[in-house]
């Protein structure tokens, strides 16, 4: 085991241990395809099945595998208007299952998100059965404070860059805190525990997936 590897195990083990205590049902998995497997076995066959803008789903081809296999998918990338895509993400609140990531996660268990639009983290508060997320053990920080600032500072100027939108973080990649109409920041959302208890799936992993 390497370096790099021990400190990702005793993290990640330190990291369960405070996401339990929050009521949170948490995993580590080593790469995608135990992330995919650890996935599906938490999804009955058959179960309706959506998600928001994680990259870090995209990034595992997660979306891909559920399609291939028995699930109901609501998938807003294959929208072709506005309306269809509205209509998904009001769909998200009646899922089985809700796929997500975070911006950042305390050392104690915080997850922080934020949004533009507000689709995400409402999701993740209320509506669908249970949430499932896939967090990379680069987005750990080491209190709440420390992960709010990644969450801007870092996530969102590369979000900001990702949809190619006019805020002062896509021209000089650093948060202003501003106002802008095009702000991405818009809604700040803090999960401390997980209600009812389990309802929040939190799987870990070595890979660094997202933003």
């Amino acid at each position: 085991m390497t370096p790099q590897q021990k400190r990702n195990e005793l993290l990640a083990s330190k990291l369960i241990k405070n996401l339990e205590r929050r009521n949170f049902e948490a995993y580590y998995c080593h790469t995608a395809e135990e992330i995919i497997q650890q996935v599906k076995d938490l999804m009955p066959a058959g179960s309706s099945v959506t998600w928001g803008g994680s990259m870090s789903i995209r990034d595992i081809g997660l979306p891909q595998s559920l399609k291939a296999s028995d699930y109901q998918v609501w998938d807003r990338d294959e929208a072709t208007t506005a309306e269809e895509k509205l209509a998904i993400y009001h769909k998200a609140f009646q899922a089985d299952f809700y796929l997500a990531s975070a911006n950042a996660i305390s050392e104690d268990g915080v997850i922080v998100n934020i949004d533009g639009t507000g689709n995400r983290v409402a999701a993740i508060t209320w509506g669908p059965r249970r949430v499932i997320f896939v967090v990379g053990l680069h987005k750990v920080c080491q209190d709440v404070g420390a992960a709010l600032q990644r969450a801007r500072s870092t996530a969102s100027p590369i979000n900001s860059a990702r949809f190619d939108i006019d805020t002062p973080c896509h021209k000089d990649g650093r948060c202003h805190n501003c106002n802008s109409p095009q702000c991405i920041c818009n809604y700040i959302h803090f999960l401390r525990n997980s209600y009812p208890s389990k309802r929040h799936v939190v799987i870990l992993t070595d890979l660094a997936l997202g933003y």
